[in-house]
């Protein structure tokens, strides 16, 4: 399976056995996808040219990296793709943010198929993942492919925990609504009690 939790922090995992193999996040979660306001993965050439264009630290350039680039930075208008998703037949950068989050994800994706041997199903969360049903589409218009074709109908159902697959299709794509904050809890009351 492969997990595309789209939202404010992006992120792609494989899934095999039921375990994690693979993620698109590393040290931190500013390596991997472009998010909300976070850069995803750059070439480390550009931090040092960055650094002394702008004249910064490591650290600041860090936070800029982490907290004005992203779908904010390459749009030059709104770190929310609902606002971008509106602007993008008038304002081109808007259009280039929504193609480069896009681009950036398919990669992952073909990337982690290619790790596998092939995938059985997808699933998209977050709050992109979950309401814009554009952007599902976009990405999954890639993968047609290995059998992973949507319902355009079943792909207008946003929120709602839904099978978007076509009848036929050999590979199963899901819409699953997350709760993260019921996990978060979830997850520090069995480490701090051991249950």
């Amino acid at each position: 399976m492969i997990v595309l939790h789209l939202g404010a922090g992006s992120s792609v995992t494989a899934v095999k056995d039921g375990r994690s193999l693979d993620t698109s996040m590393g040290f931190t979660p500013l390596a991997g996808l472009i998010s909300a306001t976070r850069s995803g993965d750059v070439d480390p050439s550009l931090l040092a040219y960055m650094m002394r264009k702008l004249n910064v630290t490591a650290d600041r350039m860090v936070d800029l990296l982490n907290d004005t680039a992203g779908l904010q930075g390459i749009s030059g208008i709104s770190d929310d793709m609902r606002i971008l998703s509106a602007a993008a037949a008038e304002q081109p950068r808007a259009q280039l943010a929504i193609d480069m989050y896009v681009q950036r994800i398919v990669q992952y994706v073909g990337a982690y198929v290619a790790e596998m041997n092939g995938v059985d199903a997808f699933a998209f969360a977050g709050g992109i993942g979950e309401h814009s049903s554009a952007i599902r589409a976009q990405i999954m218009a890639h993968f047609a492919y290995l059998g992973a074709t949507i319902d355009p109908h079943a792909n207008t159902n946003n929120g709602n925990e839904t099978d978007l697959s076509t009848t036929d299709a050999p590979v199963r794509t899901w819409l699953v609504p997350t709760d993260e904050e019921l996990m978060i809890v979830r997850d520090t009351y069995r480490l701090a009690t051991g249950q």
